[in-house]
Formats: C-alpha cells, sequence, structure tokens
C-alpha cells in the first residue's frame, strides 16, 4: 500500500502539532512530581522493604558526592544533599513507613520526612549528626538494617568509602552487626511506577515520539546537504528549546543500498542522499521519567510515493520481534530466563537478531532485570539474574537482519528501541509504536 504525499504530511502534523502543548512549567512540574513522591513513600517503599525483609533503611549522602537512590528521594525543588544528609526509614510491622530526616533544619524535607535532629541554623545541635543516627536507630531496635552497598546494581551501592566508616562507627558494634545489602530495596524503590507515573509516561513517550516524527521530516533534513549528525545535533537543541533536557547524546546513522557503511551509529558526518535508511537513538528527561527511543526512516527518491517493500518488510519483522518479547514477559521470571526464552521465540520464527532490552524510569538506563545487552546474548550475571515485577517500565531495545530484494539482497540491521510499561501482566507500548517507517520527501 503506498502513501500519498499529502497523506503522509498529514501524518507527520498529526504527530508533531500537539505535543508540545503537554509541557507545563517548572514550577507545576515540581507539584506533579513532589505528589508521586509522597505516595511512593506511601505505598511503594513499604511493600518493597517488607518484601525484602528490610527493617530499616539507610541512605547517607554528602553533598557533591550523593549516593544515586538520593535524588529520587528528595522533594522539588531540593536538588542535592546539603553538607551531609541522612535519610533513614523505618517500617514496622503493620504500620506506615516512618521517613525521618537527620539533617540541618530549613533545606526543604520537612514536608516528606520528619525532622529528628535538634540542630538549627541558629544555634548548636544537643547530639552530633552521628549521635543523632544512633538514637534513632537505637530506638526503633530493628532486627535487619539496609545500607546502600551492592554487588551487581551501581543504584545500590551508593554508600562512599568515608561515610560507611562513620556510619559503622556510629552504629556501634551491636547495631552494625544487623546491617545488610539494600541493594534490592534500592531496586524495587526505583523501577516500580505507580498508575499516576505509568500514565504520565505514555504523554512523555508521545512526547518523544513527536521530537523524532520532526527530526525525520522534510522540515529538518534536505537531501544532499544535512549530515546525519546535524538530525542529531538538532534533535538535542530542539529538547534545550523546549526547557528540557537529554540524558545521553542524540545519534543517527543510515544505511545505503551497496555501502557498508558498518554498524548503527557509525558515519555521523556522511551526508543524507535519497534512498537512506536512517536511524535514531534519543531519549528526553521530563517530570522526573526518562524515555530511550530508536526509530528508522527512509529518504525518498525522485518518484517514489513509498519505502521499497523490502525497507517496510523489516520493520514488520522487527515489530514482530517485538511481540516476541511482549510474550516473553512474565512476572517472576528473570531477566536472563526472558532473554532466554525470547531468543528461542525469534529461532522458532526464523528472525536473526539480537536483544538487549533494560529497564527505564529515573535513570535512561534503569533499575531491574537486564534482559541480554548487545555483546551477551547468553545472559547477564548478577543484573539479569533479578526478577520481572509488575508495575514497572522497559526499554525494548533490539534489532533483526533482513535481506532486502530491492537492495540486492543486501542485509539490513533495523534496530528499534521501544518504552513499555508490564502492569497487571501484559506489556503495553508507551506512546504508541512505530509500524511504518517515516518516509522523508
Amino acid at each position: 500500500m503506498t502513501t500519498s504525499p499529502t497523506a503522509r504530511l498529514a501524518y507527520e502534523r498529526q504527530h508533531v502539532s500537539d505535543w508540545a502543548e503537554k509541557i507545563v512549567p517548572l514550577r507545576r512540574r515540581t507539584e506533579i512530581t513532589n505528589g508521586w513522591l509522597g505516595e511512593r513513600l506511601r505505598s511503594v517503599l513499604p511493600e518493597v522493604m517488607r518484601r525484602e525483609g528490610i527493617d530499616l533503611w539507610i541512605v547517607v549522602a554528602r553533598e557533591y558526592n550523593e549516593d544515586p537512590v538520593l535524588f529520587s528521594l528528595l522533594p522539588a525543588p531540593m536538588m542535592s544533599a546539603r553538607r551531609r544528609t541522612i535519610l533513614v526509614f523505618h517500617a514496622p510491622e503493620g504500620g506506615d513507613v516512618e521517613a525521618m530526616a537527620i539533617a540541618n533544619a530549613g533545606i526543604g524535607l520537612d514536608e516528606y520526612y520528619r525532622a529528628m535532629w535538634a540542630k538549627t541554623k541558629t544555634a548548636q545541635a544537643s547530639e552530633t549528626q552521628w549521635e543523632c543516627l544512633r538514637r534513632v536507630v537505637a530506638e526503633r531496635d530493628p532486627k535487619r538494617i539496609g545500607i546502600d552497598v551492592a554487588d551487581d546494581f551501581a543504584f545500590g551501592d551508593g554508600l562512599s568509602k568515608r561515610e560507611y566508616d562513620g556510619l559503622m562507627e556510629a552504629l556501634g558494634a551491636d547495631l552494625a552487626a544487623r546491617t545488610t545489602s539494600a541493594e534490592r530495596v534500592v531496586v524495587g524503590w526505583l523501577e516500580r511506577r505507580t498508575p499516576g507515573e505509568i500514565d504520565a509516561a505514555n504523554g512523555v513517550n508521545q512526547m518523544a515520539h513527536g521530537i523524532i516524527a520532526e527530526a525525520f521530516s522534510s522540515r529538518v533534513v534536505h537531501p544532499g546537504v544535512t549530515t546525519a549528525l546535524d538530525v542529531a545535533w538538532w534533535l538535542r537543541q530542539r529538547v534545550n528549546d523546549l526547557g528540557l533536557t537529554v540524558w545521553f547524546q542524540p545519534t543517527v546513522s543510515l544505511q545505503r543500498r551497496g555501502v557498508t557503511l558498518g554498524d548503527i551509529g557509525s558515519s555521523p558526518d556522511e551526508v543524507i542522499r535519497p534512498g537512506d535508511l536512517l536511524h535514531c537513538d534519543f531519549g528526553l528527561h521530563y517530570l522526573g521519567l526518562a524515555t530511550d527511543t530508536q526509530q528508522n526512516a527512509y529518504v525518498l527518491r525522485l518518484g517514489e510515493e513509498a519505502p521499497p517493500a523490502g525497507l517496510a518488510r523489516a520493520l514488520a519483522v522487527a515489530n514482530e520481534q517485538q511481540d516476541l518479547l511482549a510474550a516473553s514477559m512474565v512476572a517472576g521470571r528473570s531477566g536472563n530466563e526472558i532473554l532466554a526464552d525470547v531468543l528461542g521465540r525469534m529461532r522458532a520464527a526464523g528472525i536473526d537478531g539480537r536483544v538487549y532490552t533494560h529497564p527505564i524510569g529515573y535513570h535512561g538506563h534503569g533499575a531491574g532485570p537486564m534482559i541480554g545487552m548487545y555483546d551477551q546474548q547468553e545472559g547477564v550475571a548478577g543484573r539479569g539474574d533479578y526478577p520481572l515485577f509488575d508495575d514497572t517500565l522497559h526499554s525494548f531495545e533490539m534489532y533483526a537482519e533482513v535481506d532486502v530484494p530491492e537492495w540486492d539482497d543486501q542485509r539490513v540491521k533495523l534496530a528499534t528501541e521501544q518504552i513499555v510499561a508490564f502492569t497487571g501482566g501484559r506489556v503495553h507500548y508507551l506512546g504508541g509504536r512505530q509500524t511504518a517507517l517515516h518516509t522523508i520527501a
């Protein structure tokens, strides 16, 4: 089926005309994310702490050397630790989580954390910060104390050596003996999304898709003049102009009939020409949620109304690959078990490709189960052993290799990346997904 230039232009307008209006002012963003933080402290954290058998969790961070998880625990507009910031979470049996701060007063924590240290800006404390921590922990007498040291996930390994030494000294031998890794609490906290966050993530991904649609259009790409690198920098500039941020440098690459240009991501200075297959990798950050998207476009030759059927089929194969991974996503399976299952499904379907899918959320390469890596298709030790939980977001990243008859059976690597929500035991593609190549006249 061919697409007329008029229909193609209507499709482009549909994807880029309204999404920018979704962006709300900074002050409103803080209200939204702080509302989520309060809900998460009330619902997500107690469930995760009890699931992992941690009675009390301690997060210690110093200004300019913060624990990675700290930023997800701070209310806006607070942006960092102040001097030393200590957060303590106590989950008694049958009760709500008690969220406490052992930090200087007046730094922005009071609405969400109970202040436990007497020191103010104008008065000296009757006890030191470490002494206060010791008292708070001893009064609650927890059986298992989680601290941020970890083997597999960097997110759970944020306690620096000096702060670890200070913490152990403050706790004393009896309480220090009760400490254990809070790695799975950190991962569970970071990966779990509330219903409101999932709803918002759908819209954030619509925005990302809209920006890509604009980049992969004749408004940006001038065949014979524009380079792949020009488009990559246009993506970054566009996000900056909208008052948003990217979390990595966007890339744009191309494949061309009869020319070997290497793997996806190579030849960024190549001038884009009619007949080229373009690919982008692009991720923005908004409302505390990251996106990570790879899509593909075709530059029409003179007289062409649509991409060659072989390229359209390549994307169809990539979509089938996505659906096979969706079928392999079963709660409780480890990332490595999901990887083995989807690779088996791909072999049965005759799909040649790789799967290297990662969690996403606060961070682009987020906390949760790794489902393969580009160079580890046999499984990922540690991070791949973590199980899949409900109400989590994942970046379906993969590629399929397909022979294109119109290109003399040249093999094309069709790489895709699509954010999904795994909720209610099912996979949902957020913001829609690419099922037709963008076309550029």
